[in-house]
């Protein structure tokens, strides 16, 4: 293994030839340039054509760390194995957020030997998409606010108004904000705030809408306010939702890109995983599994925020069902799970990594309370030493679980071979359903404690008076039927980030419930979790430049 691999200069293929793969021409694609595409709603409404069944692969973590895991970069090196092994395979990823890549993150297109094309595109503006769940989403706050302006005919209340603004990127200043100031011709005062594009309900509606009549439905009944006796007000009721469809249109087709050795990769969606449901939309899922077959995606962060909402919003929704799940870990972020300090991670620690198995098990045990027996990936790294990578094939044996390390990083789809055998005959078992942690007509506090005894460790739950008041308005209102998604920490299996490791017998925190009634969840609000992120005292935006017309810094 080298420390750094030198990228070759890779010639893309034509994207044309990348679509043949998954039997379309170029009538099936809308071109934005050379290297990127967008599907045809005509393939979107195709059956599949292939022999034998598809199967779906989703690749996850254990909890994240400073030293980084490699989600993205794992799907992408598997995608490439299978293909260097002969097989058709497609990609389904989300796409990456402007804020994360201007603040600590950086760029969300995978790295190494392991990346898509062309990342700068993807990463920095694509084909439009954030732009347009943002533009739709603040479309309907303009619709509001200008219903209140212009006599307010249905009597809402502006102090119980719940439809925020959003924008793509990290600014801690507009969490909090008033609007309407400057007299009587600027609208109606009320306090509001902003929070990030991938944490907005519209962007969880797009990539859990099946097709366009069930987003038109979906965007109908989004909640955004009370009336001043308290009856709901919907996104319907203010004639906004064919306006938001209008915007959306082009949204809701899956864009086409290729990875550096050609694999067909639909990037597509990108909610949050700590603040939303965090995974590509079903629209590119099921197109993936039409048209290949092996659809490899993603749940963001750790298994327990990510995948879990996978498979508890996503597929219990839309009646998918994965016949393999990749748990991917690194000897780095067991270290740090063992109490390493980031500045000593390259000096080599058998003892340490041993030390942090407990959050690798824990993950593990929680891919199999969905009745999915698991897989485990080491990403290896360069400092990476044969001990310490002994120690976590050894946690792998005495727990039943197959295991391999894989060098996508630096040697791409070669170096994922032994991963994407094992995929193939991990998936070539007697298919078993998964089953979910709960039932969605479980009660709502029920539903909660489930998910945090089960999938966190908590031994129980805490309700502030705020979060009372939210599940009885919750009841009230006849929610109580929707699924979970419990935003907090992607820092630990608890809602403190400050516990690294696996966590015991925490006393889990719920501060507040909202509705996403168009998304068709609640969102639970742990700890200290916020929905719009603040940029780092160094973000990256101070590093970005253009130089001889090319992006530089975007690492």
């Amino acid at each position: 293994m080298t420390t750094t691999p030198e990228i070759p200069a890779f010639t893309p293929r034509p994207l044309l030839d990348v679509a043949a793969d998954l039997g379309l021409n170029e009538a099936d694609l809308h071109l934005y340039g050379r290297d990127v595409a967008k599907l045809d709603f005509s393939v979107l409404d195709r059956r599949r054509t292939r022999p034998g069944r598809s199967r779906l692969i989703l690749v996850s973590a254990i909890t994240p760390t400073p030293a980084g895991e490699g989600k993205t970069t794992t799907a992408i090196g598997l995608g490439q194995g299978l293909r260097r092994l002969g097989e058709n395979a497609c990609l389904a990823l989300r796409e990456p957020s402007l804020g994360p890549c201007m603040g600590l993150k950086g760029g969300g297109t995978g790295a190494g030997l392991s990346q898509l094309l062309p990342p700068n595109r993807i990463n920095l503006h694509f084909t439009g998409d954030m732009h347009a769940v943002t533009s739709a989403h603040n479309l309907l706050t303009a619709l509001l606010d200008n219903h209140l302006y212009h006599g307010n005919a249905l009597r809402i209340d502006p102090r119980r108004i719940l439809w925020r603004r959003v924008m793509d990127m990290n600014d801690r200043a507009l969490r909090d904000v008033i609007v309407g100031l400057g007299g009587v011709k600027q609208g109606v005062p009320r306090e509001t705030g902003f929070d990030i594009t991938a944490a907005s309900e519209v962007m969880a509606t797009l990539c859990l809408a099946e097709n366009i009549e069930d987003l038109r439905d979906r965007l109908d009944r989004i909640l955004v306010a009370f009336t001043e006796t308290g009856e709901p007000v919907t996104a319907k009721q203010l004639s906004a939702s064919g306006a938001m469809l209008v915007m959306l249109r082009e949204a809701l087709q899956p864009n086409l890109v290729q990875t550096l050795e050609g694999v067909p990769t639909l990037v597509h969606g990108g909610p949050f995983a700590n603040i939303a449901h965090g995974c590509s939309s079903v629209v590119a899922t099921r197109t993936a599994l039409k048209l290949a077959d092996w659809a490899v995606t993603e749940a963001g962060f750790g298994f327990d925020l990510g995948a879990e909402k996978f498979f508890d919003i996503k597929c219990v929704g839309a009646k998918l069902d994965t016949a393999a799940v990749v748990l991917v870990a690194t000897v780095r972020a067991l270290k740090m799970h063992g109490g390493v300090k980031r500045a000593n991670l390259g000096l080599p620690d058998p003892a340490a990594v041993e030390q942090g198995l407990g959050n690798l098990q824990k993950h593990v045990e929680n891919i199999r309370l969905f009745g999915e027996p698991p897989l485990v990936a080491l990403n290896a790294f360069a400092a990476d030493t044969e001990k310490e990578m002994a120690v976590v094939e050894a946690c792998c044996k005495d727990m039943g679980v197959p295991f391999a390390v894989s060098e996508h990083f630096t040697r791409g789809g070669e170096g994922a071979e032994a991963l994407a055998n094992l995929v193939m005959k991990h998936a070539d078992r007697e298919p078993t359903p998964f089953h979910p942690l709960y039932s969605w007509d479980q009660p709502v506090e029920e539903k909660i404690l489930t998910v945090a005894q089960k999938m966190y460790g908590a031994k129980g739950v805490f309700y502030t008076k705020g979060a009372r008041a939210d599940l009885k308005e919750i009841g009230r209102l006849g929610y109580g039927a929707l699924p979970v998604c419990i935003a907090k920490t992607s820092k630990s299996l608890s809602d403190d980030p400050a516990l690294a490791g696996r966590p015991r017998d925490f006393v889990m925190t719920v501060r507040s419930i909202q509705i996403n009634s168009g998304a068709g969840f609640l969102v639970v609000l742990t700890g200290d979790i916020m929905r719009m992120p603040g940029l780092p005292r160094k973000p990256l935006a101070e590093s970005l430049d253009l130089q001889n017309r090319d992006i530089v810094g975007l690492d």
